[in-house]
C-alpha cells in the first residue's frame, strides 16, 4: 500500500512504524517500511563480520547466524527457512529469489560492500524488501588496491620477484615503464573510480573517464577528463581500469573487439566484477601481446578453479577478490551493513543513495 508522506532533509529515506509502504507521489525521495514484530534474527552469508557490527547487532536487541561462504541454493533456502531472518548481511555467495522467498520475516537485504549482482534486486523488489549497501565505505581500500595491481602489472614486479626466487638475474635484458605521463581511463566514475583518479594523479597520469550516469560536473570537480563514448576511452588509454557494476549492459564489456580498440601494448586492471571481462578474449589478447598484462582481483566464476587458464600467464597478476578487504573498510562496511538493516527494521532515517531499488518501490502498486 502506497500512501504519501512528507519529504525528508537530504533526499534520506525515513522508516517510521506504521503498517504500510509510504512513497511521495510527486516526488518519490522518502519512503516509510513497515516494522513488524517477531523475528530478531540478524544472517551473514560468510564466516563472520567486524567485532564493532556484531556488537551494534546485539546492542540492539538482534541474534547474528552465520552461513558458510558460497552455500548452495538448497542449503542457503534451508538454513532461511529455518531461521526466518529478519534482514540479511550478504556477503559470499548468491542471494537469490528462492531464500528470499523462503523467509516471511524478511525486511531487508544489505550488502556487506556495494555490488549487488550476487542478489536478486527483482525478486527482493517485488516483496518491498529494500536491497541496501555500504556505499563509499570500502572505496578508499579498493582504490589502493587498483593502483597496487597497477604498479605491479606494469612494473612486472610478480615475474621479477619469481625468476630471482629461481635464481635469475634478468637485469640485462630489463627496459621498464613509467607511469608518468601515461593514460588512465576509468569505466565508470563512482567512489572508488573518483579515489582511483586521486591516486593516479599523484603519480603523474593523465586521467579520463566514461560514465553516463554521472553529471558532468563530478568529472570538472575531479580534474578528471569525460569521455562520452566509451569505445573511444578504450582507444585513448594506455591503461584501462574498471570500476563499473555488474549488469546485462556491461556483461562482457571488454570482448575480443573491444580488446581489440585499445592501444597495442596496454594494460587492463578490474577491481570491480569478473564478469565485466570475457576471460578467453582476454588470455588471447595477452598471448598476443594486443593487452601487455592485467591485475585482475575479480574473476567470472568465484572461486576460480584450481586449472583456470590465467594461473599459466605471469603478465596476468591475480587477487582473491580482496580489494576492499582490509582491517579499516572491514570495520566501516560491516557497521555501515549492519546500519542499514536496523534503519529499516527500527524505523531510522538513511540515506537515498544507500537503497538500490529505491525507484522500484515507489512504484510499488497501492
Amino acid at each position: 500500500m502506497l500512501t504519501s508522506t512528507q519529504e525528508t532533509p537530504g533526499g534520506a529515506l525515513a522508516y517510521g512504524r506504521t503498517a504500510t509502504l509510504r512513497a511521495q507521489r510527486s516526488r518519490p525521495r522518502a519512503f516509510q517500511f513497515e516494522v513488524r514484530m517477531g523475528s530478531r534474527n540478524i544472517l551473514v552469508t560468510g564466516p563472520a563480520i567486524n567485532e564493532q557490527a556484531v556488537k551494534l547487532i546485539a546492542e540492539n536487541g538482534y541474534q547474528v547466524s552465520y552461513v558458510p561462504p558460497y552455500t548452495s541454493e538448497d542449503d542457503l533456502v534451508r538454513i532461511v527457512t529455518e531461521l526466518d531472518p529478519v534482514g540479511v548481511v550478504v556477503r559470499m555467495g548468491r542471494f537469490g529469489s528462492a531464500a528470499i522467498e523462503a523467509a516471511p520475516s524478511l525486511r531487508v537485504l544489505s550488502k556487506h560492500g556495494v555490488g549487488v549482482d550476487n542478489i536478486d534486486v527483482d525478486a527482493a523488489s517485488r516483496r518491498e524488501i529494500p536491497v541496501v549497501v555500504a556505499a563509499g565505505a570500502n572505496a578508499l581500500s579498493v582504490a589502493e588496491h587498483a593502483i597496487a595491481l597497477l604498479f605491479a602489472v606494469v612494473k612486472r614486479i610478480v615475474p621479477l620477484d619469481s625468476s630471482l626466487r629461481a635464481g635469475r638475474w634478468e637485469k640485462a635484458g630489463f627496459a621498464g615503464k613509467e607511469l608518468a605521463g601515461m593514460t588512465i581511463g576509468l569505466v565508470g566514475f563512482g567512489a572508488i573510480a573518483r579515489q582511483t583518479a586521486l591516486f593516479a594523479k599523484g603519480f603523474g597520469l593523465k586521467v579520463q573517464a566514461f560514465d553516463p550516469f554521472t553529471d558532468e560536473a563530478a568529472f570538472a570537480e575531479a580534474g578528471v577528463r569525460q569521455v562520452t563514448d566509451v569505445d573511444r576511452l578504450l582507444s585513448s588509454s594506455d591503461i584501462l581500469s574498471l570500476h563499473c557494476p555488474l549488469t546485462p549492459d556491461t556483461r562482457n564489456l571488454l570482448d575480443d573487439r573491444r580488446l581489440g580498440l585499445m592501444k597495442p601494448g596496454s594494460f587492463v586492471i578490474n577491481t570491480a566484477r569478473g564478469g565485466l571481462i570475457d576471460e578467453d578474449a582476454l588470455l588471447r589478447a595477452v598471448e598476443s601481446g594486443q593487452i601487455a598484462g592485467a591485475g585482475l582481483d575479480t574473476f567470472q566464476t568465484e572461486p576460480p578453479g584450481d586449472n583456470h587458464p590465467f594461473w599459466q600467464n605471469q603478465r596476468i597478476v591475480v587477487t582473491p577478490h580482496i580489494g576492499g578487504v582490509t582491517q579499516e573498510a572491514n570495520v566501516r562496511v560491516g557497521v555501515d551493513a549492519v546500519e542499514g538493516i536496523l534503519a529499516i527494521v527500527e524505523g531510522r532515517e538513511l540515506g537515498l543513495e544507500r537503497i538500490v531499488n529505491h525507484r522500484a518501490l515507489a512504484k510499488t502498486p497501492a
